[in-house]
């Protein structure tokens, strides 16, 4: 039954009726009915394995600086914005004239999109990918090149390189790259670098960075720069740092890349005083960090031993979540996780029988593998 006004004061008595005329008093009832009616029917907590997140959330520190810096919400975050570009540009031995921040990395894959491509600037970028900046490149006209993968999973920069010429505005490569948590070498990223076209841009979009540092074939961009002025690098604050929710990145190119991107996220007023604060905390506590690290590596090895009790063989992975091929299309396994509770990441084209898997806490991956194991359509590999 929908409750009018009229109805809602004739249910009360005349007194309490009269009070409620008042439009904030009605108001109040009314939330407080809601309230009342929500509270009967908790809402289901799902395990999300979805995301890529950072299961276990940022440090006690950095919530305590996020919190404290509440008090300063009333003025324009100016300060905290330029401690925080001194910052990075002191960890990455850069000038500030050479950071640009983004509302997580994402807003930075747009700046990029629209500095450096168009209806004649071509984005190049492999399949599958983290499409974000594809979509943006193809909302704004431009020609969008999609290369598959190799069949180790790297991107395969022979085949991008043949797809790139004077028409070529970007070159997109995530790496780790998302979904696929596989790792191109770096010896092979510089080798294709040195052939880019005069007036061609990389992106290099190192998320998942922080998971991949045990590999001998990677090397950041940031720790090791390219000798080519045309590389930017993209880092973001929403994995190994537990702030996906808070959403803050960074990128590091050349002064002329830089302030280019940076005219397309508005200049340099973006920021939010919690959440820099916050992230100047996370940067500088490299112990947390390392800590970080090492869970995921745990919780990756056990995923991994988990996956090999079922027969299967997750892509070799570098990131905080694998993908495996489990043998039928995607889809209608993902409602299968969803009707137990279990959120696990969505369909990749043209990868359709391919599962993405965030790893989350112990007591999340248990839940994962309960799951799996009660879904006889893929359980029968096992």
């Amino acid at each position: 039954m929908n409750l009018t006004r009229r109805s809602f004061l004739g249910s009360l008595g005349a007194g309490t009726a009269a009070a409620a005329l008042h439009p904030l008093a009605f108001a109040s009832a009314a939330a407080a009915t809601t309230a009342d009616s929500s509270s009967a029917r908790p809402a289901r907590t799902d395990v999300r394995l979805n995301g890529n997140e950072n299961a276990y959330g940022p440090t006690a520190r950095v919530k305590q600086a996020m919190q404290e810096a509440l008090s300063q919400g009333h003025r324009y975050p100016d300060d905290a914005r330029k401690e925080f570009l001194a910052l990075v540009a002191r960890t990455h031995r850069v000038p500030t004239e050479q950071v640009v921040i983004g509302c997580g990395s994402v807003e930075l894959l747009h700046a990029a999109a629209r500095a450096f491509t168009g209806p004649k600037k071509k984005l190049v970028t492999a399949s599958p990918t983290f499409e974000e900046i594809g979509k943006v490149a193809e909302g704004l006209g431009a020609p969008v090149v999609r290369v598959p993968l190799a069949k180790n999973f790297s991107h395969d920069l022979a085949a991008m390189r043949e797809k790139m010429g004077d028409d070529t505005g970007l070159v997109y490569i995530c790496n780790p790259n998302n979904p696929t948590a596989s790792l191109t070498p770096r010896a092979e990223l510089d080798v294709f670098i040195a052939q880019l076209p005069a007036q061609t841009y990389v992106l290099i979009d190192e998320a998942y960075h922080h998971f991949a540092t045990d590999s001998r074939d990677y090397v950041s961009f940031l720790d090791r720069p390219a000798l080519n002025d045309r590389v930017i690098v993209l880092r973001t604050f929403s994995k190994a740092h537990g702030l996906a929710g808070m959403r803050l990145g960074y990128g590091i190119g050349a002064r002329a890349a830089i302030e280019r991107m940076t005219q397309e996220v508005g200049g340099r007023e973006n920021g939010n005083v919690a959440v820099l604060r916050g992230a100047m905390v996370a940067m500088q506590d490299e112990p947390s960090t390392q800590l970080a690290v090492r869970r995921n590596a745990a919780d990756r090895t056990e995923f991994m031993k988990q996956a090999e009790r079922r027969k299967l063989t997750p892509i070799p992975s570098y990131a905080n979540f694998a993908m495996m091929d489990i043998g039928r299309p995607v889809p209608a396994v993902i409602e299968q996780f969803k009707k137990r509770g279990v959120l696990v990441g969505r369909p990749f084209p043209p990868f359709d029988t391919y599962l993405r898997v965030s790893f989350g806490r112990p007591e999340d991956m248990k839940a994962f593998w309960h799951a799996w194991d009660q879904i006889p359509a893929i359980a029968s590999r096992g």
